[in-house]
């Protein structure tokens, strides 16, 4: 894991501590850089099934070797 200095508001990092239930600053960023990164990919797969990009699910199940 990388060591970095970042200027964070104090306000915002308590609220979001809050949020996630955690109780230290490091858990408190990683938490919220997880939740972004969380939330990108739902947006995408969301996406995706609105564009029909995964097979279609409601027909009959076809199992191999049957």
């Amino acid at each position: 894991m990388a060591r970095t200095t970042i200027d964070v508001d104090d306000a915002l990092l308590a609220e979001a501590a809050e949020i996630f239930g955690t109780k230290t600053k490091v858990a408190t960023v990683n938490a919220a850089l997880q939740d972004a990164v969380n939330r990108r990919k739902r947006t995408e797969f969301l996406d995706r099934l609105a564009e029909g990009g995964l097979p279609d699910l409601t027909g009959p199940v076809e199992r191999p070797g049957a």
